[in-house]
């Protein structure tokens, strides 16, 4: 207990008490504020941990004070060794550094000296030591590693990071279709996604614009003349929010997903160069 300072053991007692005070009263609030007898209890426990460490001084005092002068002078010393020269600080030390004391440099002092100024055969300290022994060992298998096995580069592992990262935000996207707006909405080109894309046509958009897409009501859809624009995001927009002010299509955000609105823009791209059996004439800005 000597080793131990009083106050750090009346801080870690009292902590401890104040803890498991906590612990065990359930309380929406701090215990010791919603219930007053807490505090009480705490203050209380304080109290006797500080007057038990200063009867515990006391003692040790009166102790050492019917010790005689040799004792006393053994005791004094005993205490100096265990706060200093036996303290973890100075163990830590001595095991890290491997240095000899003061009164024992006489056996690693060196032959030549300068100027009265000699030199003392330190052994190298051990964390320097092993760090040494640990570069080494890096270096090896550093080389092994990217020189024989040829690994991947900073360079390499970033472009697979790169595409790794694009393959995950294409899943999430397939995942979360909901997320697609104009802004972000791309091509789709896959099989399976055009004729999910047909799908849709077929049921909302042949009255207009005929099975074919060569148009009636609405504009010919195999021409590359556009009303609202061309590209996989123009089209998206005009079947998201509806043709022309006052006339034209209607706006399909409210009965289509966001998915099914960029399937169905792909497969209306996808008829671009076809030839439908009653094409109607160009209407719109000619874009190549």
């Amino acid at each position: 207990m000597n080793k131990i300072p009083s106050y750090l053991r009346v801080l870690t007692i009292f902590g401890l008490v104040f803890y498991f005070t906590e612990f065990f009263i359930d309380s929406e609030k701090p215990a010791f504020i919603q219930y007053p007898w807490v505090s009480l209890l705490l203050l209380l426990v304080l109290f006797l941990l500080i007057a038990i460490e200063i009867t515990y001084a006391g003692i040790e005092n009166i102790t050492y004070q019917l010790l005689d002068e040799d004792k006393k002078k053994a005791y004094l010393e005993a205490r100096a060794f265990s706060k200093g020269e036996n303290s973890f600080w100075k163990r830590a030390m001595k095991s890290l550094t491997r240095s000899k004391p003061i009164e024992e440099e006489d056996e690693i002092m060196r032959d030549h000296d300068f100027d009265g100024i000699y030199e003392l055969d330190n052994a190298l300290p051990p964390w320097w030591l092993y760090g040494f022994y640990l570069t080494i060992v890096f270096a090896i298998i550093y080389l092994v590693r990217f020189e024989i096995l040829d690994g991947d580069n900073q360079a390499q592992e970033y472009e697979k990071s790169v595409a790794a990262a694009q393959l995950a935000i294409e899943e999430y996207k397939k995942n979360n279709p909901d997320l697609l707006s104009a802004e972000n909405v791309e091509l789709l080109t896959s099989a399976a996604d055009l004729e999910k894309g047909k799908a849709v046509f077929n049921t909302n958009c042949v009255a207009c614009h005929m099975a074919d897409g060569g148009g009636g009501i609405g504009p010919n859809l195999t021409d590359q003349y556009w009303i609202l624009g061309a590209g996989i995001k123009n089209v998206f927009n005009t079947v998201s929010e509806g043709g022309r002010s006052g006339k034209g299509m209607i706006p399909w955000k409210a009965t289509l997903s966001p998915l099914e609105m960029q399937q169905v823009a792909s497969y209306v791209i996808s008829l671009q160069g076809t030839q439908p059996a009653n094409p109607k004439d160009p209407e719109g800005d000619l874009v190549e």
